[in-house]
């Protein structure tokens, strides 16, 4: 009787341990929300320095820098001294820019006679 007992409690044990490890994987529940997109932001300023993979913008007296990339969004002609509108998103304490536009330069006023 004692055997059969010891079996018993055996046999329980080998079969619950599948069962346990099937339960600790069951996938998230549907109505869990995916991440939020990082939110973006925009600032004005005038380009103080440019190149292929970073822009510093003076805004309203600081200058802060911007990290471009292949997905930055380039539009008019942004070049040192120009005025821009940069969008952007922030990766810690990393501004990424997503669109830069430059402003179309002014136009000389004519010479009065």
């Amino acid at each position: 009787m004692k055997k059969m007992f010891q079996a018993a409690v055996v046999a329980a044990a080998v079969l619950a341990v599948p069962t346990m490890s099937l339960a600790a994987q069951t996938k998230p529940a549907a109505s869990a929300k995916k991440a939020a997109p990082a939110a973006t932001h925009s600032a004005k300023g005038v380009v103080k320095s440019m190149d292929a993979s970073s822009l510093v913008v003076t805004e309203k007296g600081k200058d802060v820098s911007y990290v471009l990339d292949a997905s930055t969004k380039k539009e008019g002609d942004p070049a040192v001294g120009s005025t821009v509108t940069v969008m952007y998103h922030t990766d810690g304490t990393t501004h990424i820019a997503t669109d830069v536009k430059a402003a179309p330069a002014k136009a000389a006023h004519p010479a009065k006679k």
